[in-house]
């Protein structure tokens, strides 16, 4: 377990990217917990970017997910979820076993213990906390 405090967005996408070049080696989902305000969808924003997905990056909180294009050598698809309005049902319901289960995916999600029964064994889990305005913490389990 790894944790980084990051001081600017900038130093936030500089921590998503150094994580995608780092530590994903290809489809997967990737969990992103915390509070309102805790630099979950800074952190995704930098996690796009590194991939060269096609902005503009907004949070889907009331389109629910978000898909994108990505050209990376494996991941061909990032999937942007925010599950805090919905269930496990309601994610069944938009295709998650198919998403999940592409290897060309990249899953992200936010407020993933909504979710928390049909998540894989195998998952990347992030910590997210805001320590003050600009100040965020990341903590990197797995």
């Amino acid at each position: 377990m790894k944790s980084v405090i990051t001081k600017t967005i900038d130093e936030t996408f500089q921590q998503a990217t150094n994580f995608v070049k780092n530590d994903i080696s290809g489809g997967g989902v990737v969990c992103l917990q915390g509070e309102l305000g805790s630099g979950k969808t800074t952190f995704t924003q930098g996690m796009l970017g590194a991939l060269g997905a096609e902005g503009p990056y907004t949070s889907p909180t009331f389109v629910i997910m978000k898909e994108y294009d990505v050209n990376d050598k494996i991941i061909k698809k990032v999937y942007h979820i925010d599950a805090y309005r919905i269930n496990e049902d309601d994610m069944l319901l938009l295709g998650w076993d198919d998403i999940v289960n592409d290897e060309h995916a990249l899953v992200i999600v936010e407020w993933p213990e909504k979710i928390r029964g049909i998540l894989p064994q195998d998952k990347y889990m992030i910590l997210c906390e805001g320590m003050n305005e600009f100040e965020h913490k990341y903590i990197f389990k797995n």
